[in-house]
């Protein structure tokens, strides 16, 4: 863990300064979800006019339980208690402006599997960026999911990412 943050660390502190008008970007986030919830999302997204984004997306969610027979989270009951994957799109229309940030809300759709049975999910919430000096965006979001033939109807959260601003 600590090899990959330093590698993030090394990423963010030497990706050329690149505008954000107009930009494609690749972002990583990671969240906690209520109850009990986890997820991780790789995203590229394509900014088109007035600064709103469409977001191709892939996510990852895992909900850890209690051990039955010892009654603590165990690394059994974490890692394979009730998992989830799912590749969507997203539209994020522009809400709030600033010199360096921007608010947006975030309407979007993915479609996936929990390794047993189709799954579909809708997705809603709001996203705020902080633009940094060379183009690296820090982000959080609040999300709600709402799962079609999952074990959870409702996931409701927040998760922080970062975004790096790609070059063809």
């Amino acid at each position: 863990m600590k090899k990959i943050f330093l590698m993030l660390c090394l990423t963010i502190a030497t990706v050329q300064a690149w505008a954000t008008d107009k930009g494609t970007r690749v972002s990583a986030n990671v969240g906690l979800l209520y109850e009990r919830g986890m997820d991780a999302t790789i995203s590229v997204e394509y900014e088109t006019r007035y600064h709103n984004v469409w977001e191709y997306f892939a996510t990852g969610y895992l909900k850890w339980g209690d051990c039955p027979s010892c009654g603590h989270i165990c690394p059994e009951t974490f890692w394979r208690n009730y998992n989830t994957w799912g590749v969507g799109v997203a539209y994020k229309p522009l809400v709030v402006r600033t010199r360096n940030t921007n608010g947006r809300v975030r309407f979007g759709a993915s479609v996936g599997s929990d390794t047993h049975k189709f799954i579909g999910t809708l997705h809603l919430g709001y996203e705020h960026d902080y633009v940094l000096r060379n183009g690296v965006i820090l982000y959080w979001q609040v999300k709600e999911d709402v799962v079609i033939e999952g074990k959870d109807l409702f996931r409701t959260g927040v998760a922080v990412g970062v975004k790096l601003p790609l070059k063809y």
